[in-house]
């Protein structure tokens, strides 16, 4: 059987041998490796932005020499096939085979749902993309951190912008019918209907939808249209909606335009506006390094799903920092990750609530073809910017977290 020395031990020993030599002890950086494990989506259509979380890992690993708080990692990919129980099952095998010490992801809401429970029992912290919000709110997971944002924290100022900027005073929704589009779009009514619009209809396309075309011929008796689609949909949806004609402004979130799809989106994009925590055009020191990283080592444009996943590393890299690279106090290293704050990261400034949620800046873009770079021909240009946004937005917590969690039905459409 293997024997296993505490840190403390190691150090106490250590210190006893270089009392008694006249030379001095290397370091003690023989620890054993951190063992990160990656829980995304490689098939299917949310793959685009699934392969994008493995692409903002392995940027941030190759710049750090694979190194986080001065441990060497051991980083594990693992595809969930983008459904409940392939997530489950990985997720088993990263904790219970792989022994990881983090869990980085899963991608949508329904996955980390999937999953809640079983990381919760086994005390695995989890730093996730996926958006679930009611897991920071009602039913907080205290294993679980969130930079990136609930599916609702991009809606609500979106919807703000939507109803005080843009003027918009009806709207039709229209997003894949599932989790996260049920959260996305009930943030957006709360705060577009507190600021004056009102939504007329809401349309629930299956995530795996060949044809947009019969959603998008119900779209009318309105003046704009949010849409909240992710991975590749928001190209074939952009696609259909101007092959019908349509002419209303379109409005959308943090993945229906994002940066990774600008070289495949055309002309029927233009002028699309979107709020995200990440926008490519972010003039900063650690944007620059962060884009010129994933160019330099994957020939691509990044987006909102690699940023977030290289913020995660960051994160997790600045808690390992704090713990002096010892991570095997769960309840302890948790604490650490929820303490974090950091203000150089491709998003800009980052910190937490007390129920492990980010709190953050947040760019509300428009789809232009002017001073577009990195050869792109369209481009995401910052038109407002909104800072240290909440998850619960301008709503005071108590009065947000009574109302129930959003879903297909709450808020309920009233009549415009």
């Amino acid at each position: 059987m293997a024997v296993r020395l505490s840190r403390r031990k190691l150090l106490a020993g250590a210190s006893a041998i270089a009392g008694a030599s006249a030379f001095p002890m290397p370091s003690i950086a023989q620890k054993a490796p951190f063992k990160l494990g990656l829980l995304t989506v490689k098939t299917g259509p949310l793959a685009q932005g699934g392969i994008q979380m493995e692409q903002g890992v392995l940027t941030f690993l190759k710049e750090k020499n694979y190194m986080m708080g001065g441990r060497k990692v051991d980083f594990v990919s693992a595809d969930t096939g983008g459904n409940p129980a392939g997530t489950k099952t990985k997720a088993q095998e990263l904790v219970e085979r792989d022994k990881v010490d983090v869990i980085l992801g899963p991608l949508a809401a329904f996955e980390l749902y999937a999953i809640n429970d079983y990381v919760i029992q086994h005390k695995t912290p989890v730093l996730s993309l996926a958006a679930a919000d009611d897991l920071t709110q009602r039913k907080p997971n205290p294993y679980l951190l969130r930079a990136s944002a609930t599916s609702s924290q991009a809606m609500h100022p979106m919807g703000h912008y939507a109803a005080t900027e843009l003027k918009l005073k009806r709207v039709v929704t229209v997003v894949e019918d599932f989790a996260f589009g049920y959260e996305q779009m009930g943030g957006f009514q709360d705060a577009f209907e507190k600021d004056g619009g009102c939504v007329t209809k809401k349309l629930w396309p299956p995530l795996v939808t060949p044809d947009y075309t019969p959603y998008v011929a119900q779209i009318s008796d309105c003046d704009g249209v949010c849409q909240g689609f992710a991975g590749s949909n928001p190209l074939r949806f952009m696609k259909a909606y101007a092959s019908a004609g349509l002419k209303y402004p379109v409005v959308t979130g943090e993945t229906g335009g994002d940066d990774a799809l600008l070289k495949s989106f055309g002309d029927e994009a233009l002028g699309l506006v979107s709020c995200c925590p990440y926008t490519l055009d972010l003039a900063s020191d650690g944007n620059q390094r962060f884009v010129d990283g994933i160019r330099k080592d994957f020939d691509v444009i990044p987006g909102f799903y690699a940023a977030g996943l290289y913020v995660n590393c960051q994160v997790v890299d600045a808690a390992l920092k704090a713990t002096n690279g010892d991570a095997s106090d769960k309840t302890k290293f948790m604490a650490a990750l929820k303490a974090v704050s950091l203000t150089d990261t491709p998003r800009g400034p980052v910190k937490f609530d007390h129920l492990g949620n980010v709190v953050g800046t947040f760019y509300v873009r428009r789809i232009v073809k002017e001073g577009a770079k990195y050869g792109l021909k369209l481009w995401n240009k910052t038109i407002k910017t909104y800072e240290n946004v909440s998850q619960f937005w301008t709503w005071p917590e108590k009065e947000y977290l009574a109302h129930p969690v959003y879903s297909r039905d709450y808020p309920a459409l009233r009549k415009c």
